[in-house]
């Protein structure tokens, strides 16, 4: 291996390592969100079962008394038998609702809830024997004396105290179970600026991972021996291929965390919905510029819209008309090159960095198709000083598909005339 070969092999390490670095955040961040996301459903469901839980063993014990009382009442007045049976009811309900109440609350009580829950036992048991005491008393025949202990108010006064007790609790557990959703909502409104961040560091990956593979094929032109030429195209290779694949995970990964967010949110899946489209479109452009395509775009249409659609909105709109053009399949990958040149150059410099818009109109005529790109609403002052990277790929592109590409800068914006042969 000759001794340039060695020294370019040397330069490439220090990119590769950013741009793995680079990926491993993305990763990184996508693992921590999924994780605060989870964490956060499940507490907020684990708290919502609890808290119904507790409210129910709280209704128990209310209805329970208070068919007890009834039952109570109705004997003392009318000294019908048949209203015991309430009262017994009631009765063998009590403890077990209590025991389920403590139970429930073990270990997750605070200060207030754990005298609350002490009162709300000490209340009951005190109304219930007060309760047995009458009933016994009336079984006795001493129906004065039962009545008297009724009209002393202290079974009416441990009702009301526990009646207390029980909304003081009811409203506790409500106000947990709110705070609870208040927290998780804030989790999940982090959701979309961090995953807005996270395709930012991918675009960032993209971006210089092309940079490095341009700069790896740059390399090759100025190697001596072919043995070296043929090596460093073949790393180059290798490069954008674990690039392109590391970068189509990732959109995987947030495709899948976009829809997971929506599955306990009905509410919000139209925005995650429009959300995965974008992320897909992206995804798709990607295969586009790459020639990833198993199976060629052979629409002019569908080539046009599939450049378009990530970056398109209702802010950076665009007007696609032509008739219907099928592509031969050797066409698709160089014309999909310069197609989305142009849509990035747009989105950064052109139309689409302002308030402008961009028009592709094109015609078929004497076996060619004539597209013009024309971007309106961001005026250019004249041809640029040097001719970049973008510029040597659609003239590349050009030769490749046998037509050409003209730039015309306007004070209206830049207009791109391409001239693309049909062959059958």
């Amino acid at each position: 291996m000759s001794e340039i070969t060695q020294i370019l092999k040397r330069s490439r390490r220090w990119p590769n390592a950013i741009i793995s670095l680079v990926i491993f955040g993305a990763m990184l961040g996508l693992i921590f969100l999924v994780y605060q996301t989870l964490e956060a459903e499940r507490s907020q469901r684990e708290q919502a079962a609890l808290t119904a839980e507790v409210l129910q063993e709280l209704n128990h014990i209310e209805r329970a008394t208070l068919k007890a009382e009834t039952g109570q009442r109705g004997y003392l007045i009318t000294l019908d038998r048949r209203y015991l049976t309430p009262y017994e009811e009631g009765a063998e309900q009590i403890d077990p609702a209590l025991d389920a109440l403590r139970r429930l609350l073990d270990g997750e009580m605070t200060g207030r809830q754990e005298e609350l829950v002490d009162q709300i036992e000490a209340l009951a048991r005190l109304k219930f024997s007060e309760m047995e005491s009458s009933v016994a008393l009336v079984r006795e025949g001493r129906l004065l004396d039962a009545r008297r202990a009724v009209l002393s108010d202290e079974g009416q006064e441990a009702m009301e105290r526990l009646n207390r007790a029980v909304e003081e609790m009811r409203s506790i557990e409500n106000e947990i179970l709110a705070t609870q959703g208040q927290d998780t909502a804030r989790l999940e409104g982090r959701v979309l600026p961090l995953l807005g961040g996270l395709i930012a560091l991918l675009l960032a990956a993209i971006f210089f991972g092309s940079r490095l593979v341009s700069r790896a094929a740059h390399a090759e032109a100025q190697a001596a021996q072919a043995s070296a030429i043929g090596e460093a195209r073949d790393r180059a290779d290798l490069l954008a291929r674990e690039l392109n694949h590391r970068v189509k995970n990732l959109f995987a990964v947030v495709l899948a965390i976009v829809q997971m967010s929506a599955r306990d949110k009905p509410e919000a899946k139209d925005v995650t919905d429009s959300i995965a489209q974008r992320i897909r479109a992206l995804l798709t452009a990607h295969e586009v510029s790459q020639g990833e395509l198993e199976r060629p775009v052979a629409s002019l249409h569908q080539l046009i819209e599939t450049s378009l659609a990530p970056y398109r909105s209702s802010t950076q709109t665009a007007a696609v008309e032509g008739p219907e053009v099928l592509l031969p399949a050797k066409h698709v990958t160089p014309l999909g090159l310069v197609l989305h040149e142009l849509t990035t150059n747009a989105v950064k410099y052109g139309a689409w960095s302002g308030q402008g818009t961009v028009d592709v109109r094109w015609q078929e005529k004497d076996g060619r198709v004539f597209i013009t790109w024309r971007e309106l609403g961001k005026p250019v002052d004249g041809e640029p000083d040097r001719k970049g990277f973008g510029s040597m790929l659609m003239h590349s592109a050009a030769r490749q598909f046998g037509g050409s590409i003209e730039r015309k800068f306007t004070p209206q914006g830049i207009v791109v005339e391409i001239d693309l042969p049909l062959e059958s």
